[in-house]
């Protein structure tokens, strides 16, 4: 942010009143104050000359020792060669690199805002597209915008031929999260224009260019997912209709087999629809963290969404309604769930779909899922685990151990089973998952572009290796039983019988 000129020390102390009274010192001879610690209240322009944020309860991480002017350092130091203070924070629990207006989140409350408009009033009254709208631009779009946007994003879901052709070529068994990295980050090969590498830093600096880069990506996205799907089961993309919404185009691609005059289920489309408006966005998550991160450095927009994808893939992050369906599978049946209760108490069990990192009340989410659930069983039959999942729930919802420990369903907890119900393989769920991200990480992309604090994000780390040693010639080294070295590779029974027939 810009320099402020300095008013003097920060008065919030980092040591209690008793060591200021004593001169100041704290441990080890550390002497200094911190801005922004516990309550910020007051006049905003003092705040703002003490170093505190007018958001309540945050400091800029530049005082600690980031800032190279010396007025504006907090005086916190270990030594004359030190550096500053930095701020160990594994997981960035604690640690907000960017100021978003795209998503409001209170984990204890169970909120969850969408441009400040609650998830259970756009879920209920709005259409995933128009969401998509809210979180780019800030508001609610008109008639006459919302046409332009469904236009523009229904004209640009056409995949290039030759993509098709590279997932085609990928091996049958390959996981339909890698083949939509794949895709997204060779999608930037067959759109050179949307390259910044290739087209100048200030590329994006154009309104027009981010813009259709957006609807490239919300077009495409879902015919990229189908286009994976269908590989699965060895039939061919199927090109999108212009003539449906975004749900039922997407079944469409998945279902019609080539009949152009086949209808998605109208109810289903819509249960979809409000999934992907529940998953759209949940801002500085791991997956839109890493879009953030790599977007800061200039990389082109599909690039950077397929790293989200990556981040997306992993298990702890987009696998978790899989995990729970594993886990009622393995309950099995309502009569088997107090001892699987007391398994998970005595940590010998996983529950899985319960608990959040920012949630410590029940997710917003998990509550208009769970309402979907019946709309789908009505139409295409009832899951049995379903009875097992609303048990499990009522049971941890009724015992102090959970009470106590703010364990409440989550997100993930239902979604699978809906999934599934609707003919879903599980390894396709994190890729329902990221279809509707894209909005919200492309929110965020845009977003970033326009943020004067943005920076290519280069986070500091606490040095724990050898402090300094020199060079010995390999001839003269001897093996150190100290450390690391490369273990036994694993050879496949292929592998052996080529060697077996060769001179190796």
């Amino acid at each position: 942010g810009s320099h402020r000129p300095c008013a003097g020390p920060p008065r919030r102390a980092l040591f209690p009143p008793s060591r200021r009274r004593r001169g100041g010192r704290g441990p080890r001879g550390r002497t200094g104050e911190v801005a922004g610690v516990g309550r910020t209240s007051g006049d905003p322009r003092r705040r703002a000359r003490r170093g505190e944020h007018e958001d309540g309860g945050t400091v800029r991480g530049q005082g600690f020792g980031g800032c190279h002017r010396p007025c504006h350092r907090l005086q916190i130091t270990a030594g004359k060669d030190d550096k500053g203070l930095k701020t160990y924070d594994p997981g960035y629990l604690n640690t907000a690199p960017v100021r978003s207006s795209i998503c409001y989140i209170d984990g204890d409350e169970g909120i969850l805002r969408y441009r400040g408009y609650p998830i259970e009033e756009v879920a209920e009254s709005s259409s995933f597209v128009e969401v998509a709208y809210l979180l780019m631009y800030g508001n609610l779009p008109s008639q006459s915008q919302l046409a332009a946007w469904e236009f523009a994003i229904s004209q640009h879901s056409a995949v290039p031929q030759g993509l098709l052709d590279i997932i085609q070529s990928m091996p049958h068994d390959a996981h339909p999260m890698g083949v939509l990295a794949s895709a997204m980050s060779t999608l930037s090969v067959f759109h050179p224009d949307a390259n910044p590498a290739l087209r100048g830093q200030d590329l994006y600096n154009s309104k027009q260019v981010r813009d259709k880069q957006i609807v490239r990506v919300l077009g495409k996205a879902p015919a990229i997912a189908a286009a994976a799907y269908l590989r699965l089961a060895g039939r061919p993309a199927v090109l999108p209709s212009n003539n449906l919404s975004y749900s039922e185009n997407f079944l469409y691609m998945l279902d019609s087999l080539g009949d152009k005059e086949y209808k998605p289920n109208p109810r289903l489309a819509r249960v979809l629809d409000i999934l992907f408006i529940l998953h759209a966005e949940h801002e500085m998550n791991c997956s839109t963290a890493a879009v953030r991160h790599l977007a800061s450095s200039g990389v082109d927009v599909f690039t950077a969404l397929s790293g989200g994808v990556g981040a997306l893939y992993g298990p702890l992050h987009g696998g978790a309604n899989e995990a729970v369906l594993k886990m009622l599978n393995e309950i099995g049946a309502v009569e088997n769930i107090p001892d699987f209760i007391e398994g998970v108490k005595n940590r010998k069990r996983k529950m899985s779909g319960f608990g959040h990192r920012v949630y410590k009340n029940y997710d917003p989410r998990a509550k208009v899922i769970r309402k979907l659930a019946e709309e789908v069983f009505s139409i295409v039959g009832r899951d049995p685990l379903i009875e097992v999942a609303v048990a499990l729930e009522k049971a941890a919802l009724s015992d102090e151990y959970f009470i106590k420990r703010k364990l409440y369903p989550n997100v993930d907890f239902y979604s699978g089973l809906i999934y599934r119900a609707m003919g879903f393989p599980t390894e396709f769920f994190p890729v329902l998952f990221a279809i509707p991200r894209m909005a919200g990480w492309l929110a965020h992309w845009k977003e970033s572009l326009d943020d004067p604090d943005n920076k290519i994000m280069r986070p500091q780390q606490v040095y724990t290796g050898v402090w300094l040693r020199h060079y010995t010639p390999v001839r003269e080294r001897v093996a150190s039983n100290q450390g690391e070295e490369l273990g036994q590779i694993a050879t496949s029974n292929a592998t052996r019988r080529r060697r077996a027939g060769s001179s190796l």
